[in-house]
């Protein structure tokens, strides 16, 4: 009996809740809330990174802290900044200050939990479940049975493989290796520091839910030894940077001889100089790069291109070589090319593009089909193998388009002068040239170098007005082209091609880069016409070049693929379209593009829009660039290559190469090389898409800030133990409402229900709920929203609510501020330019 009664106590508490009784919980001291502050001098902490700390699981719990920090307020121990973060007073009284030349010791991690021994380890795998999509890693749908369990024994424990970092959190990272069926889980306090895409060597010590688990011994290479963040200086002289990056878990120590005159509040660029062995360390750095102060546009733009590792400028040499390439066409050139110049041709992009990469030609046959040439600026023209100039685009790979600046693949010498399609000028090119009919049916392609003569630049808009009214000069030109892509479109889709499209944020910002209006951008029939005959030509490029060789290898290509999705990801995705109250029938795999389609038309209009074509686009596969000639299930292509956009993507660089190779009678290509240029590219993609969306979300951030106290109507998009999420209809900015600050209940996360439900009342909120919410907060350092909701229950339902505790100033919203928890959307855009 004795031994029975024992097993059973720890379960005690737990049936009390579930019986709605209160559980026992320890309560929180003054002193535990101090010892967090002075643990960490001069670190600053929001009330629920505080509350993360000590394991605050209850109410009561977050009233004690609450009372503690306003206590430790008025004694001058605590100094309440901006928002609700806190700090110490004076660091230097909190602990005996280092010595001149040495860091203190710190023993907690960055991220809102302490460094945890093995029994800490066990308790944390259970906590913090999610029932939201995550901006980094994709989205956590509940049945991917992803809650923790204790580790048990068994699995490889002892044996070592080496693999690339990924953080998940900044409580775990994953290793991913060739050398493992599944992905390693290792604490942060197991990494010995390795970051994101870091090489590592990892120790298994065991499983948990089939899932290894190990430590790293080695770090064997560090893709980055530079972090960005905010810098805070010490009335000793010495600083920490805490980094941006939420997933990362450490922040780096700053004597007062590597500071290079960097202040306070500053956002930096720190150089690691020293990794420590001991987790309990903090790495030593030196400030290489100030940026200026946190909050301000420049400095913020800055430190998200240093935090993705963007390049600032050009190299001299290479800005060097590009101003020496001479802008006169000479005639053999001519000679040797397919002259378009007598041929009507245009080009449409955005009213504000300078690099005008693609132009397409129009001509009636005399048998009554068209002649629509594909023209492409010929950038391997200028750019040669091995110059500088190739060099410098093989390692950027792309262009990125943040909210208020493009960083170039290529200089502006030739993005925007040699190989730009600009109007009235001599342009060389590289052309698919196809006989349609005017039902699309395709007769004829070829493909060669060209000369053309752009007639005309056109915007989307004014495309889009001899579309609306027939009306303008090469209207005529323009309905045609239109026409046909419309029947290219429809062909595509009854092979199976997906509709899913993201809502592209489009800002409007004032001479200081301060953004004045947000805005979804529309995509209209003019997009869609350059964008078919743009897919047209990728896929016939890439037809051309796998059929060019009948017989096995076939001839190496770069190819753009696409696989299908998942099937646990569709099914999840599905019970999370249905509390939206849309029904998808997964039966048959043959009529998946028919189901998605149908629910991307079904969602058109209406507030969960963004929320469930984001979520369905992430659901599939990633694209990527390989040489392996597999199709691209969302195009329905079996076969799909980039060649339309080679100033700012250097795929198409390597796809214009090899076409050029096998059009002259060249030899097959080892792919090894091109595979390995592959894989670069789709890693600089990925990275300037997480730039892109990381410059969105600031700019989101910076736009709700100036409208603090105003309402608006959202949707919610996520739910978590602590909150939800509210995506504003309007403008796609995304934030969160606490649950401690919803008046009259307490609200407990119902994951497998995809909703919350109040304690007492009852109440439900769930996915896809309508709310009025009003803007609490915005914080730019941390790039959060925070919003209150708005009860518009009748007054009925309000009376039923329980009173809220307002003794001693507990739960008054006024003074205690949002917990800096949530996330901002970044929006779905980013960059405003074609990605296929």
């Amino acid at each position: 009996m004795k031994k029975q009664d024992e097993s059973a106590a720890p379960r005690a508490p737990r049936a009390k809740a579930a019986r709605g009784e209160k559980a026992a919980v320890a309560p929180v001291t003054k002193t535990q809330v101090y010892r967090v502050f002075a643990d960490n001098p001069g670190k600053v902490f929001s009330y629920r990174q505080l509350s993360r700390r000590l394991g605050v699981t209850t109410k009561e719990q977050r009233d004690e802290v609450f009372d503690h920090l306003k206590a430790l307020r008025k004694s001058n121990q605590l100094t309440h900044l901006q928002n609700d973060d806190y700090r110490l007073t004076d660091p230097a009284a909190a602990r005996v200050q280092p010595d001149a030349g040495q860091r203190p010791e710190r023993s907690r991690n960055r991220g809102g939990k302490s460094r945890p021994d093995g029994a800490a380890i066990e308790a944390q795998f259970g906590q913090d479940p999610l029932v939201h999509r995550r901006r980094d890693a994709g989205f956590d749908f509940p049945g991917d049975d992803r809650q923790r369990s204790r580790e048990r024994p068994g699995g490889s424990g002892g044996d070592v493989i080496t693999g690339k970092v990924a953080l998940a959190t900044n409580k775990y990272a994953f290793v991913v290796s060739e050398e493992s069926e599944n992905d390693i889980r290792v604490f942060t306090d197991r990494l010995k520091f390795a970051m994101n895409g870091d090489t590592v060597r990892v120790r298994l010590r065991g499983e948990r839910d089939g899932r290894p688990v190990g430590d790293v011994v080695e770090v064997l290479k560090r893709e980055r030894e530079e972090v960005v963040g905010q810098l805070t200086v010490q009335n000793a002289g010495f600083g920490f940077v805490s980094p941006d990056h939420r997933k990362m878990y450490f922040d780096v120590f700053v004597p007062h001889e590597g500071l290079n005159d960097a202040r306070s509040g500053e956002k930096v660029l720190v150089r690691i100089t020293e990794w420590p062995d001991d987790p309990g360390r903090q790495p030593v750095g030196e400030i290489v790069r100030s940026f200026g102060q946190a909050g301000e546009n420049e400095a913020e733009i800055n430190a998200i291109m240093a935090e993705f590792g963007l390049p600032f400028e050009f190299p001299q040499d290479v800005e060097e070589e590009s101003e020496g390439i001479s802008d006169r066409i000479k005639e053999e050139e001519i000679a040797r090319r397919r002259d378009f110049r007598a041929i009507t041709t245009f080009t449409i992009d955005p009213a504000d593009a300078k690099d005008f990469d693609d132009a397409l030609s129009i001509q009636k046959l005399e048998n009554g089909h068209w002649e629509i040439g594909v023209h492409i600026a010929d950038v391997t023209h200028y750019v040669r193998p091995e110059s500088m100039l190739e060099r410098e685009a093989r390692h950027r790979a792309t262009s990125v388009y943040l909210v208020d600046r493009v960083i170039p693949m290529l200089p502006e010498r030739l993005s925007n002068g040699l190989c730009s399609l600009r109007p009235n000028e001599d342009k060389l090119t590289f052309s698919a040239v196809f006989e349609l009919d005017e039902n699309g049916k395709l007769y004829d392609s070829w493909f060669g170098k060209t000369v053309i003569h752009s007639d005309r630049r056109f915007a989307y808009g004014d495309a889009q007005e001899r579309i609306e009214t027939g009306e303008g000069d090469l209207a005529e030109e323009v309905n045609t082209l239109n026409n046909i892509a419309k029947k290219l479109s429809a062909q595509r889709f009854k092979k199976g091609a997906i509709g899913f499209e993201t809502q592209e944020v489009k800002f409007q910002l004032d001479e200081n880069g301060k953004p004045v209006g947000v805005y979804v951008k529309e995509r209209q029939d003019a997009h869609k016409l350059i964008e078919e005959f743009m897919l047209l030509a990728n896929r016939k490029v890439a037809d051309f070049v796998f059929q060019k060789k009948k017989t096995k290898p076939r001839f190496t290509m770069v190819y753009r693929t696409h696989d299908a999705p998942d099937a646990d990801r569709l099914q999840n995705f599905a019970l999370f379209a249905k509390k939206f109250g849309h029904d998808l029938n997964l039966d048959n795999p043959k009529k998946l593009s028919n189901e998605l389609n149908s629910l991307s038309e079904d969602v058109v209009g209406k507030p969960e829009q963004n929320v469930i074509q984001t979520l369905a686009i992430r659901t599939m596969a990633k694209a990527k660039y390989t040489t392996e000639p597999l199709g691209h299930f969302g195009l329905a292509f079996d076969h799909y290559s980039h060649f339309t956009s080679p100033i700012r993507r250097y795929p198409d660089m390597m796809a214009h190469r090899l076409l050029e190779h096998y059009l002259q009678g060249g030899k097959n290509v080892e792919a090894e090389a091109v595979e390995e240029e592959c894989k670069h590219s789709s890693e600089r993609e990925k990275l300037a898409a997480n730039a892109e969306r990381a410059s969105i979300k600031y700019k989101q951030v910076e736009y709700m800030a100036a409208r603090v106290g105003e309402q608006f109507k959202g949707v919610v998009s996520g739910l978590t133990e602590w909150g939800m999420y509210v995506e504003v209809e309007e403008n796609k900015c995304e934030g969160m409402i606490r649950i401690s600050d919803i008046p009259g209940d307490f609200f407990e996360l119902d994951k497998d229900n995809y909703r919350l439900v109040g304690q007492r009342s009852k109440r439900i909120i769930q996915f896809g709920d309508e709310l009025q919410v009003i803007v609490k907060a915005a914080n730019l350092l941390d790039r959060t929203i925070d919003f209150e909701l708005v009860d518009e229950r009748p007054m009925a339902q309000r009376r039923n609510d329980p009173p809220r505790r307002e003794e001693s100033g507990r739960g008054r919203r006024s003074e205690r501020g949002p917990e800096q928890g949530g996330k901002s959307s970044g929006g779905p855009g980013g960059g405003g330019k074609r990605r296929r």
